[in-house]
């Protein structure tokens, strides 16, 4: 992809898709044209609990272009579901039209397949379904307290230790369930290209994630399924799963042996791609008159569906950031009649860093000590503090003191409720964030073209992250190749395996890789090369430079040989380099994070109870940033996820149906434009030493890590009022 300006001149800066994005040349997974095409429609459960007695397909069978439907009574063969045990063994959590059993209203019972859409959805609401009902609970408040905790990892010194400390704060947390809401919603099309060759578009943060789990399902060589997701509308964890209406799509396909297509409506979405779970937490928390730490005690209790267990790891980051000699975490799973919980951006973490830092910041009015000072007296800036390996590099410190210069701390004043403007209350709030800094094995390859062109390759996917814009960068800085000579492919598992986009790892995993297959293609092309002159014998990459033309020695940059000599010379038609590269010996001697510090100035309306945040600083340490716009998009977008779990994000459960009211766009109420300000977002940038070959770390995460706790605590500094449950609205306020 090239862009030019009105001179018709290339112009290398932007997003490697922008163009296609903005124009439409992008296709998302339900834009792909496929010969003879069909469409699916989803029919979802009307109750919440029981099982289906009866299914009549009479009056939607007399629809004209309806061409096939699939139930639990017709369907075709998934070999991998053939018993229980296999099931099981799949883990692939709700056995679609495998079973008459229903675990939570919404979930898919039938699928009609129609020559267009509107003969589908019209025939989808004459299908007729007898049940037999049975009792549900889907009310997480009502039940949790019923469920007893369990050991949340190893204990680490002793809970009694610091019983009777100075300075103690004991306090429950809660945050209802949210949900993704990614612009494009999640669409596949199967289309079986022959008896055991299958090819998917789908909506996917992992093309090779869907490859492994479906293709065993109908006994298919992982090569013989095809999955593309070359454009993907937001994901936030949403993609991480191959849910059900996937394997719905290629059922159908087969039952009726042509392509279907099936995209899911907004309410589908609510039910059938997961969601933050519901969860309830209680701290304890000690101190000495100094500030420092003496212990933690750490209870979380989320919610899951009856048919797997999800856990949200809510008390993880509690070993993560601060030095607790003494710490006890403990956690607990309460199923209810919902469909599945999975990650959502910053998963778990997200959810427990609420609770630590809010219960940090009761503690610092406890101590009448600045809640900035507290928190960098306990942060473990030197050394992981549950397995005490040297951090390969930690500037949470640093964060924090330029965060607070950047929102103006100093002019806070230390009492609550203490800063008016008129019927304005005005806060300062602060928490920070952390998240491991993972690396994932990643392989990718370029393609040189005889031109001096080069195509670089991996089956990782662009979530909107600028992944392949990274990558790009990557190529230019190892290589030396014009960025108007380099191309990107990826989302489609034809290409080199990578990981799924998640977990801040993405451009840590892909980055190694690139410069790995860079500096493959220094070396062969030096071979090449010394075949013209010797003296590209024996180079090492860091020895080698390459250009738009040719290639050449560092240490003699003006003698080069050309591309065009190169080809000529070795009879060649491209150059292509595969690599891999993956985390090694260093994990064992470093521990690896990214962190950041949130600032928050708010503004309370004493009448209304209105919250407007009017500042949000966020200041992050990802190592080496490869693309500072889209870094910089990342931590807004996740600081305006924050804003969202703050103040407003709630899915609304009906206790007395068992069901979700307000599941669409108008009823999930979630931030827009005009609630949130621009976002100060500044960077550490400086590379980790040891994570990987680029020193970038990830950012996904460590941009809503932090973020809803530091606007909780400056609704606190603002009123005097601490609030402990989200989202904050303005009858809590008030009331």
């Amino acid at each position: 992809m090239r862009f030019f300006d009105k001179q018709n001149k290339v112009i290398p800066e932007g997003r490697v898709e922008a163009v296609d994005k903005v124009t439409g040349g992008g296709k998302y997974a339900a834009e792909y044209k496929v010969d003879n095409l069909c469409y699916g429609i989803l029919v979802d459960s009307t109750i919440p609990s029981g099982s289906i007695k009866n299914i009549d397909l009479t009056k939607a069978q007399q629809v004209k272009g309806v061409v096939g439907f699939v139930t639990h009574l017709q369907k075709p063969n998934v070999p991998g579901f053939a018993t229980e045990d296999l099931i099981k063994q799949s883990r692939f959590g709700l056995p679609i039209f495998h079973t008459d059993k229903i675990y939570f209203k919404g979930q898919p019972i039938a699928l009609v397949i129609a020559e267009t859409l509107e003969d589908a959805t019209y025939a989808a609401t004459l299908i007729e379904v007898e049940y037999n009902t049975a009792s549900f609970q889907v009310d997480f408040d009502a039940v949790h307290h019923n469920i007893p905790l369990q050991e949340a990892g190893r204990e680490r010194g002793q809970i009694d230790s610091w019983r009777n400390a100075p300075y103690v704060i004991e306090e429950e947390y809660n945050i209802k369930s949210e949900v993704h809401n990614p612009m494009e919603m999640h669409a596949t099309i199967a289309e079986w290209t022959g008896e055991r060759h299958l090819k998917l578009y789908d909506k996917t943060q992992g093309v090779n994630n869907v490859q492994q789990v479906i293709a065993p399902l109908f006994n298919l060589e992982k090569e013989n399924l095809e999955v593309v997701s070359e454009f993907v509308g937001g994901g936030f964890g949403s993609g991480l799963r191959v849910w059900p209406h996937v394997l719905a799509t290629v059922m159908a396909a087969k039952q009726v042996s042509r392509p279907v297509k099936l995209m899911l409506t907004r309410p589908q979405m609510f039910t059938g791609t997961g969601y933050r779970p519901a969860s309830w937490q209680k701290i304890k928390l000690g101190a000495d008159a100094s500030g420092k730490f003496l212990g933690i005690h750490h209870q979380a209790k989320n919610e899951t569906s009856l048919y797997e267990r999800f856990s949200d790891q809510i008390t993880r980051v509690t070993r993560l950031i601060y030095n607790f000699d003494n710490l006890k975490t403990e956690d607990a799973l309460v199923p209810l009649n919902l469909s599945a919980a999975t990650w959502m951006r910053g998963p778990g973490d997200c959810t427990g860093d609420f609770a630590i830092e809010c219960a940090i910041d009761e503690l610092s009015y406890k101590l009448k000590m600045d809640p900035v000072d507290l928190r960098s007296k306990n942060i473990a800036a030197t050394h992981h503090p549950e397995n005490k390996l040297p951090w390969s590099s930690n500037y949470l410190l640093e964060c924090i003191s330029i965060g607070a210069k950047h929102i103006g701390w100093d002019n806070r004043s230390p009492m609550p409720n203490s800063m008016k403007d008129g019927d304005w209350q005005i806060g300062y709030g602060m928490a920070v964030g952390m998240w491991n800094a993972g690396r994932n094995k990643t392989s990718a390859a370029i393609k040189m073209l005889a031109d001096g062109r080069i195509i670089v390759q991996t089956a990782m996917t662009d979530i909107g992250t600028g992944t392949g814009t990274g990558m790009k960068n990557i190529a230019h800085e190892t290589t030396g190749i014009p960025q108007d000579k380099i191309t990107v492919e990826l989302g489609n598992s034809s290409l080199p395996p990578a990981p799924s986009q998640g977990g801040s790892t993405g451009m840590s995993s892909v980055s190694g890789a690139i410069v790995e297959a860079s500096n493959a293609l220094k070396l062969k092309l030096a071979e090449y090369a010394a075949l013209i002159n010797i003296d590209f014998r024996n180079l090492s990459p860091d020895a080698i430079l390459l250009s738009g033309k040719g290639i050449s020695r560092k240490e003699n940059p003006n003698e080069t040989v050309t591309y065009a000599d190169l080809w000529e010379q070795n009879k060649l038609d491209n150059v292509v380099v595969e690599a891999t590269s993956g985390p090694g010996e260093e994990r064992k001697k470093y521990a690896f994070c990214s962190s950041a510090a949130h600032f928050c100035q708010v503004r309370v309306n004493v009448k209304t109870g209105k919250v407007k945040i009017e500042k949000l600083v966020c200041i992050a340490d990802g190592g080496k940033i490869v693309n500072e716009k889209a870094a910089a998009n990342q931590m807004s977008g996740a600081a305006v996820g924050g804003i969202g779990m703050a103040l407003m994000e709630e899915k609304l459960i009906d206790a007395k149906i068992g069901g979700l009211i307000g599941d669409d766009l108008a009823g999930y109420h979630f931030p827009v434009n005009a609630d949130a300000p621009m976002i100060d977002v500044h960077f550490i940038g400086k590379p980790d030493p040891y994570i990987n070959p680029t020193g970038a770390k990830g950012l996904g995460e460590v941009g809503i890590i932090g973020t809803a706790a530091a606007i909780a605590n400056a609704i606190y500094h603002a009123t005097g009022k601490r609030l402990r449950n989200l989202p904050i609205t303005p009858d809590t306020i008030v009331g």
